[in-house]
């Protein structure tokens, strides 16, 4: 049986400081790791050895409008469909770049 997840891939969320971001699938999820930096910004999880595997309730992998990522905790996020289409165009160019 699947576990039901928080937040599924695609969605657009934004951090409780407003920084929006589009979460990240578990196939992009290790070319993300290798190809951009993680910024480690406020409400990310950063408990020990944690994030090689994020289970998408509690540890939701995230790419940001910036060019980082970030494995963040869902209690500090929110799903937000209303993001500028501007924003979401410059993380889709992000996402195409390391997929290439």
């Amino acid at each position: 049986m699947e576990r039901k997840k928080a937040f599924e891939p695609g969605e657009m969320v934004a951090t409780f400081t407003g920084q929006a971001g589009m979460v990240i699938s578990e196939e992009l999820y290790p070319k993300v790791r290798e190809n951009l930096k993680e910024k480690r910004r406020p409400g990310y999880y950063f408990a020990p050895g944690c994030c090689q595997h994020p289970d998408y309730v509690i540890q939701i992998p995230i790419i940001f409008e910036d060019g980082t990522y970030d494995v963040m905790r869902a209690m500090n996020i929110k799903k937000t469909p209303n993001i500028a289409e501007e924003k979401i165009a410059e993380i889709r160019n992000f996402l195409d770049r390391i997929t290439d």
